[in-house]
């Protein structure tokens, strides 16, 4: 099973308002275990990034002013991702961000016919603590993970802390303490680092955002800024 737990960051909240991607972090991982490639880069967006975002985030456009396109990194990344099975949390926000990319760069087909299928753990985490505060910094604090280093979100920082969490609740590895190594990867910098793929494909479906779960991402939101 080669799987790819996913993050990004983005000018707000919406594509179908123009936002945009800014920040691409991925890491791989084949039979439960981190094999230690990576897929991280800063994107120039060409649009202005909401206040709301920055404050989250921390990326501001003169920052991206000398980063690529997503159009130049966009096979680099579908290469990354060919055939394994995702891992994000809020799974809709982030798909629905990255189909919309790769139709602004003109790249048919999209994400879904070339990914094995979708684990949305932020769905996970309800199911198993419904009525509870389910966002990232909750479930570290649930699982007793270190996520110190979480000063502002951050694409590769994220994936790292998620792949502690999403082996802790589903319980089938110990955690690997990301939430220290992860200080590293705080510095802003563009990294490419792939192997081949492996084709193994799932069964699993694939979830994209419908109206409903759109309006489960601005609870989302929220839940962030309230932390």
């Amino acid at each position: 099973m080669r799987q790819i737990i996913l993050d990004t960051e983005t000018t707000g909240l919406s594509p179908e308002q123009g936002h945009r991607v800014i920040e691409i972090g991925a890491l791989e991982m084949v039979d439960r275990r981190l094999t230690g490639e990576q897929f991280h880069y800063y994107i120039h967006p060409d649009r202005e990034i909401d206040p709301g975002a920055q404050r989250v985030h921390g990326i501001t456009l003169e920052f991206l002013q000398d980063k690529p396109r997503f159009g130049e990194i966009a096979e680099a990344f579908l290469a990354f991702v060919q055939d394994a099975e995702l891992i994000i949390h809020n799974a809709p926000f982030d798909m629905g961000f990255l189909e919309s990319e790769l139709r602004h760069a003109g790249i048919q087909p999209g994400l879904k016919p070339r990914i094995a299928g979708i684990i949305d753990t932020l769905m996970m985490a309800r199911k198993k603590y419904p009525g509870k505060k389910n966002n990232l910094d909750a479930l570290c604090k649930r699982y007793e993970i270190d996520n110190s280093a979480r000063d502002l979100h951050g694409a590769l920082l994220d994936s790292e802390i998620l792949a502690d969490v999403y082996l802790t609740m589903t319980g089938g590895q110990e955690t690997l303490g990301w939430g220290n190594a992860a200080q590293k990867t705080n510095t802003p910098q563009a990294i490419l680092s792939g192997g081949d793929t492996i084709n193994k494909v799932s069964d699993i479906p694939v979830i994209f955002a419908d109206d409903e779960e759109l309006a489960a991402h601005q609870q989302y939101i929220d839940l962030i800024h309230k932390d």
